[in-house]
C-alpha cells in the first residue's frame, strides 16, 4: 500500500511558546484528516509541540548534523531530534543551501545521519530563477537528486520536496505544466534508482496556499505540500490539509 500524501508545514525561524496554540487549533479544525500532518518548527519548540500533538500530528527538525555527537556548537545532531520527539528532519532547504553553503553531498550525510537515527529524512530539491530562466531546470534538480540521496534511501525514511528557490515566500507559483515536468523527472529517477522509488512521496513546495492547494495536489505525482508561512496559521494550514485529504 502507498504511504498516505504529507502535509508538512516548515516554521523556519518563526514561532514561539505562544505559537503552540495554533496547534491545538489546527488539531480542533482538522480532527482527523485523511493524510499525514508533519510540523517542523524551530528546534526549542519540538519537545513542547511533540507532548501537545500526542501523536496526531507528526513532529520535525529543519536540520541535522551529520554526526552523533561531538564539537559542535550550535548544531543538532539527528538522535537530539529523535530524543526531543521529532520524526522527521528536513534537510537541504534552499535557505540552507544559499545561507549556509550546503552542497548536495552534504545533505547526503545529513540524510544518512537521519536515517541512523530512525528519522524520515525530507529532501529538498530546487532551481533558482536564473537556472529556470536559462533552461536548466530538469539538469539542476536531476543533479541535485542524484547527489542528495544517500545510500539506503526508501520510500519508508525518505520524501522528496520540489521547492523552485524563486517560488519560495514570493507569492509566485510555477505553472501547473511545470510542476507536473519536474516530478515527473524526479518519478523516473527514483524508479530508476529504488526498487521502491515508484511509492516515495513526491511534495511540492513554494508559496502554497489555500487558494491553490486543491489545484497543485490534482497534478500527478504530487504527494503532499511542504508549505512554510502559510503553515503558521491553523486559518491558513487547515485548508491545505482539508485540500490534500480531499485530493
Amino acid at each position: 500500500m502507498a504511504p498516505r500524501k504529507l502535509a508538512a508545514g516548515n516554521w523556519k525561524m518563526n514561532g514561539t511558546l505562544a505559537s503552540l496554540a495554533e496547534i491545538d487549533a489546527l488539531l480542533a479544525d482538522q480532527p482527523a484528516p485523511g493524510c499525514e500532518v508533519l510540523i517542523c518548527p524551530p528546534a526549542l519548540l519540538i519537545h513542547p509541540l511533540a507532548q501537545r500533538a500526542e501523536g496526531r500530528i507528526l513532529v520535525g527538525g529543519q536540520d541535522c548534523h551529520p554526526a552523533a555527537s561531538g564539537a559542535h556548537t550550535g548544531d543538532l545532531a539527528a538522535e537530539q531530534l529523535r530524543d526531543a520527539g521529532a520524526s522527521h528532519v528536513i534537510l537541504g532547504h534552499s535557505e540552507r543551501r544559499a545561507d549556509h553553503g550546503e552542497t548536495s553531498p552534504q545533505v547526503a550525510a545529513k540524510a544518512e545521519a537521519a536515517h541512523r537515527a530512525r528519522l524520515v529524512a525530507v529532501i529538498c530539491l530546487g532551481e533558482t530563477e536564473a537556472q529556470r530562466d536559462a533552461g536548466e531546470t530538469l539538469e539542476i534538480i536531476a543533479a541535485q537528486l542524484r547527489d542528495s540521496l544517500p545510500q539506503g534511501a526508501t520510500a519508508a525514511n525518505t520524501v522528496i520536496a520540489y521547492e523552485p528557490v524563486w517560488a519560495i515566500g514570493t507569492g509566485r507559483t510555477p505553472t501547473n505544466d511545470q510542476i507536473a515536468e519536474v516530478h515527473a523527472l524526479l518519478r523516473e529517477k527514483l524508479v530508476a534508482a529504488l526498487a521502491d522509488g515508484a511509492e516515495m512521496r513526491l511534495l511540492y513546495g513554494g508559496s502554497v496556499k489555500p487558494a491553490n492547494a486543491a489545484e497543485i495536489f490534482a497534478i500527478a505525482d504530487v504527494d503532499g505540500a511542504l508549505v512554510g508561512g502559510a503553515s503558521l496559521k491553523a486559518a491558513d494550514f487547515g485548508p491545505i490539509v482539508a485540500a490534500l485529504s480531499a485530493a
